[in-house]
C-alpha cells in the first residue's frame, strides 16, 4: 500500500487510514457522517484520476523508429560449424550457402531508447535442380533470434542489427 500512497499523493494513505477506522468518516459516529457521495468514493475517484494523469505523462508519444539502409545478419553453416556475419543492403539479395537473403526494411530505435531492431526479410533456397523456392517471408527480431530465424537443414540465418552504413560498398557503387 506504501507505493500507492506515494503514487496517488496521499489519497491512498487517507483511504488506508479510513479503512482502518483511525481517520475519515469511519472514525465518526454514523449520525455525524456526511450524506450523499461517500468520502471513500471521492478518494478512490481522486486516486484513479491521479493515476491516469501519471500514466499518460509517462507513456508519452511512441518512440521514433529509424529506417536503416543496411541489415546485419549472422549465418551458421551447420556442416563446418562456422558463424559468419554479413551485411546486406535493403532490397539487395546476398547468397549465403544455398540461401538467398533479401531484407526489405530494417528498423531500429534511437540510441536513447530501449533497443528494438527488426527487419522484414525474404529468404529463398536454391535447390540442387537450380530451382528457387521461398522458405521464409516475415519479420525477424534481433532481440529474439530464435523466434523468427530461418532454420534450414544445413544453414541458419538470423538478424543481428540494423545499421546506417557498412564496410561493404552499396550496390550502386560496385
Amino acid at each position: 500500500m506504501h507505493a500507492l500512497a506515494v503514487l496517488f499523493g496521499g489519497a491512498a494513505a487517507w483511504y488506508e487510514r479510513a479503512a482502518e477506522g483511525t481517520d475519515g468518516p469511519a472514525a465518526r459516529p454514523a449520525e455525524d457522517r456526511p450524506k450523499g457521495i461517500s468520502l471513500r468514493f471521492k478518494a478512490l475517484v481522486g486516486a484513479a484520476s491521479t493515476a491516469m494523469i501519471f500514466l499518460a505523462s509517462v507513456a508519452g508519444a511512441p518512440a521514433a523508429r529509424l529506417n536503416n539502409p543496411v541489415a546485419e545478419f549472422a549465418g551458421l553453416d551447420k556442416i563446418t560449424g562456422r558463424i559468419i556475419n554479413f551485411d546486406v543492403y535493403i532490397n539487395e539479395t546476398v547468397q549465403f550457402g544455398a540461401l538467398q537473403v533479401t531484407p526489405r526494411v530494417c528498423y531500429s530505435r534511437p540510441p536513447t531508447e530501449p533497443a528494438q531492431t527488426d527487419a522484414f526479410v525474404e529468404v529463398d533456397e536454391v535447390t540442387l535442380e537450380r530451382q528457387v523456392k521461398r522458405i521464409f517471408t516475415g519479420w525477424m527480431f534481433a532481440a529474439s533470434p530464435g523466434l523468427h530465424a530461418v532454420e534450414h537443414p544445413v544453414y541458419d540465418v538470423w538478424l543481428t542489427a540494423c545499421k546506417q552504413s557498412s564496410a561493404v560498398a552499396p550496390p550502386a557503387q560496385r
